[in-house]
């Protein structure tokens, strides 16, 4: 049986995966309490987060774009 990340389910829950992968996780969360505690969990959590009104600060967003833009200068170095 294939083991899946928090990625694959979060994935999953965004309507990201294969349709392959959609039908393995499909058939996992079928026969795997413990998968299907962990997408309940992403569910809920991404329910919450929807939920949230907040909006980082201009210093927090430039602090990521710089980040980002090092990145790239790194990757293309």
């Amino acid at each position: 049986m294939h083991r899946f990340t928090s990625e694959d389910l979060l994935q999953y829950l965004y309507g990201e995966t294969s349709n392959e992968k959609t039908t393995a996780i499909k058939a996992a969360l079928q026969m795997d309490w413990s998968l299907q505690e962990k997408l309940e969990l992403l569910s809920t959590t991404r329910e919450e987060l929807d939920t949230l009104q907040f909006s980082p600060s201009s210093n927090s967003i430039n602090n990521i774009l710089q980040y980002a833009e090092k990145a790239v200068e790194e990757l293309t170095a």
